[in-house]
Order: C-alpha cells, then sequence, then structure tokens
C-alpha cells in the first residue's frame, strides 16, 4: 500500500497595522493587505488598531471615507468596513506575528508610552495623517509598502 503525504497548508500568521484612532490609514492598510494577500494565496491576515482611539474622538462613523474612496479606486471593498476603531491592548501584539506602525514620528511616543516592550518589534513606516498629506498620496505610499512587504513574506514561505 503506497502512502500519500499531504503538504501541509501554512497556518495563517498576523500583520497588525496600528495607526492612532485606527479609522483611515490602519484601516485602509488592514484591508488592502487582506485583499492582496487573498488574491495572490499569501496565508497572511492583517488586523488594524489604534494607538490613541481617544484622539479619534472627532471621527465620523465606523471608517475614513478616504478609505473607503481609495479601496474603491482599487477594485476593492471594506469586508470590515462597518466595525469602530478598536483600540490596541497588549493581547493583540502578543498574537501578531509582525507589527507596523504607520508612521514614525506620530507613532513611535504612543507606542514607548503604552507598550514599551513592545517598540522594539515594531516596525514603523513613514505615511503621513490627511492633515499633512492628500489622501491619495498617503493610500499610494501605504499600498506600495503593503506591495513590498507581500512580496518579504513570499519570499519567506517555505517551497
Amino acid at each position: 500500500m503506497e502512502l500519500t503525504l499531504l503538504k501541509a497548508r501554512p497556518a495563517t500568521q498576523i500583520v497588525l497595522f496600528l495607526c492612532t484612532g485606527n479609522y483611515y490609514r490602519s484601516r485602509f492598510a488592514e484591508e488592502l493587505f487582506n485583499h492582496k494577500a487573498a488574491a495572490t494565496g499569501t496565508p497572511w491576515q492583517a488586523q488594524s488598531r489604534a494607538l490613541a482611539i481617544e484622539r479619534g474622538a472627532n471621527n465620523v462613523g465606523p471608517l475614513s471615507p478616504f478609505a473607503i474612496h481609495g479601496l474603491a479606486a482599487r477594485g476593492c471593498s471594506a469586508r470590515e468596513g462597518g466595525r469602530m476603531p478598536l483600540q490596541c491592548a497588549a493581547a493583540d501584539l502578543e498574537t501578531a506575528h509582525r507589527i507596523i506602525a504607520l508612521n514614525e514620528p506620530e507613532h513611535r511616543p504612543l507606542v514607548r508610552t503604552r507598550f514599551p516592550e513592545w517598540e522594539s518589534r515594531v516596525q514603523f513606516w513613514q505615511v503621513e495623517d490627511v492633515e499633512y498629506v492628500r489622501p491619495e498620496v498617503a493610500l499610494a505610499a501605504i499600498e506600495k509598502q503593503i506591495d513590498a512587504l507581500l512580496g518579504a513574506l513570499r519570499d519567506l514561505a517555505p517551497a
């Protein structure tokens, strides 16, 4: 009798995107990453959280219109678009395999203050918020970083 070995499917790993309010940049990154990862068969799943949700008190609704329009322009929909922003907790960091904060000057001090033991594990991108850069510029920068991240993750996958 011949035994057939089945190749084990890789376990899904988590990338956690962080921004200040979990309303615009991190949510866009989460949705776009999940869309592109699914399309390429990359066994990673994105989540996103706020580092200082209280600073988003003037945000209207669960998701920024800039994120919604940016996703639509890329042929994506916000599958988690109805959920309200979520504050990051230690458990979110503990379950993540990669942690990315969207803007170092803005987010490193928040990570250092609220989650100091995690600072060395956070990768910081340089994508500024809407009051400093136009949404189309910020979202294009996030997409470029996500494409590079997905390429790196695919390169790490066992053959």
